[in-house]
């Protein structure tokens, strides 16, 4: 197995791709997703674009949906709900399908959607992510950070080294075995230096400081949790996820 890690959905090869890509939005559609799925969505449709979101969504009864829309770390006035991770309860998420569309996570996701398996990783679910690769032992895993608008976001790099951190422990292999390449070694170092402070680094990360400001600090302080989550979000069909089976593996 090898893990590479890249920054944003522009840096991912063109001519290949891995036996698994895992989609990372620290902050904060993979970390909504895996929360909506925790709070038992049937499942979670990502879309790039809110028109397209709104048209499939209303195919399916009001009952049975919900539909959340983000751009610029805003709710979308025609959708009920932003991307928030605290929104989605067990009460408003259980047996509805979530139509998302967000600035970064959801477009991160179309540009690994045809890899054999598709994962959605954050930090709240990371050793469902870390225990799913340890044991299926896809030959490349690519993980992916959504960033900003094409730009490096910190959070999510410091999820992807903390995702290969749990390899290396649950692997017992050197860094070198196991990382494709220096971006994935990066991840893991800054990772260690900070996995003591989570929520002071993604409150120092740019991203973060834009959340802050929109009174966002309920969901940086939620989306800086390690390990809360036993829920893996995987795709089954272009753009839709749900809950990891046991014959997944």
């Amino acid at each position: 197995m090898k893990l590479f890690v890249y920054h944003t959905p522009e840096e991912v090869p063109s001519d290949c791709l891995p036996g698994c890509a895992a989609v990372i939005d620290v902050l904060r559609a993979s970390s909504t997703i895996a929360a909506a799925i925790d709070a038992g969505a049937e499942a979670v449709r990502v879309f790039r674009d809110i028109e397209p979101l709104l048209e499939a969504s209303e195919g399916i009864e009001e009952d049975k949906r919900i539909r959340a829309g983000e751009r610029g770390g805003q709710k979308v006035e025609a959708c009920e709900f932003g991307n928030s991770p605290l929104a989605f309860t067990p009460e408003n998420t259980e047996g509805r399908q979530l139509f998302l569309s967000t600035t970064n996570g959801t477009r991160c996701s179309e540009s690994v959607c045809n890899a054999s398996n598709v994962i959605m990783a954050s930090l709240t679910n990371r050793q469902a992510v870390v225990n799913y690769l340890a044991t299926k032992r896809p030959g490349t895993v690519w993980l992916v950070g959504s960033g900003w608008q094409g730009s490096y976001s910190l959070e999510d790099t410091v999820c992807a080294g903390a995702v290969i951190d749990g390899i290396l422990i649950a692997e017992k292999t050197p860094l070198a075995e196991l990382t494709g390449n220096d971006e994935a070694i990066a991840a893991v170092a800054l990772f260690r230096q900070w996995q003591d402070q989570l929520p002071e680094l993604l409150m120092s990360a740019s991203h973060g400081q834009r959340l802050l400001k929109m009174r966002g600090q309920a969901d940086v302080a939620y989306c800086a949790q390690l390990d809360v989550l036993d829920t893996l979000p995987i795709q089954r069909g272009i753009g839709t996820f749900v809950q990891r089976k046991p014959e997944d593996l």
